[in-house]
């Protein structure tokens, strides 16, 4: 079995690569950021480079 410790944040338009280690996990989701998390409500993007999501 292969185990997986990086995927897509679950931002259905964020680009970002998050570790599962470092994530922020809300509705068994994992997501590079609480902006993207709280899907956007306040913040903009997620401020990394090269993202433009939200």
């Amino acid at each position: 079995m292969i185990a997986v410790t990086t995927m897509k944040c679950a931002c259905g338009s964020c680009t970002c690569q998050v570790s599962i280690a470092d994530a922020i996990k809300k509705n068994d989701q994992y997501y590079c950021c609480q902006a993207c998390a709280n899907g956007h409500v306040k913040e903009k993007g997620c401020g990394h480079p090269g993202c433009v999501c939200g």
